[in-house]
């Protein structure tokens, strides 16, 4: 199955775009979120690269943030770069285990292979099993109690659009493949 930028791009722009005022944006080196100002008339989810797993990614910081959060930008969050201790990177960790979850979620909706990432390249990320498990257990509790709603509106989209099926089973996740 392919999986082009376009594709996803005007998958997610389809979605939100009016509703929202927001749009998928390939950009450079790095991701960023843009609430709308002046200058650009509408919020931007920028991913970086190129790649189409950064933009599920991306995306799936936006599904997560809250309106406020949506109104700042890369809504507010603080980042320390690749290179963290392993302390760090536990913190990094917490905040990333719905993100990642969300983002598996649509991998799957998608038909794309999803890796758990630990972003931490040039530091020591250290055992990442229980990241992978925390992650696991958050789509276990998406799907015991229902995707929030504008993720489970992407994620139609994305089955829809790649034919895979629109069920959403804990049986189709294996934790040991990500």
């Amino acid at each position: 199955m392919q999986h082009t930028l376009a594709d996803i791009t005007h998958i997610f722009d389809g979605c939100f775009a009016e509703e929202y005022n927001t749009r998928l944006i390939k950009g450079g080196d790095e991701p960023i979120y843009l609430p709308a100002t002046e200058e650009q008339p509408y919020n931007a989810i920028v991913f970086a690269r190129g790649f189409y797993s950064s933009a599920l990614h991306e995306i799936a910081h936006w599904l997560i943030a809250g309106t406020e959060r949506r109104k700042l930008e890369d809504y507010g969050y603080w980042y320390e770069p690749d290179g963290r201790s392993a302390e760090r990177q536990r913190e990094f960790e917490k905040v990333e285990v719905k993100p990642q979850a969300t983002e598996w979620i649509l991998a799957q909706a998608a038909g794309f292979r999803f890796y758990a990432s630990s972003d931490n390249l040039n530091g020591n990320p250290g055992d990442t099993a229980p990241f992978k498990q925390a992650v696991y257990e958050q789509v276990k509790r998406y799907i015991e109690n229902g995707l929030p709603k504008r993720t489970e509106k992407l994620r139609r989209a994305l089955c829809d659009f790649y034919q895979t099926p629109t069920d959403l089973k804990i049986e189709d996740f294996d934790v040991s493949k990500i």
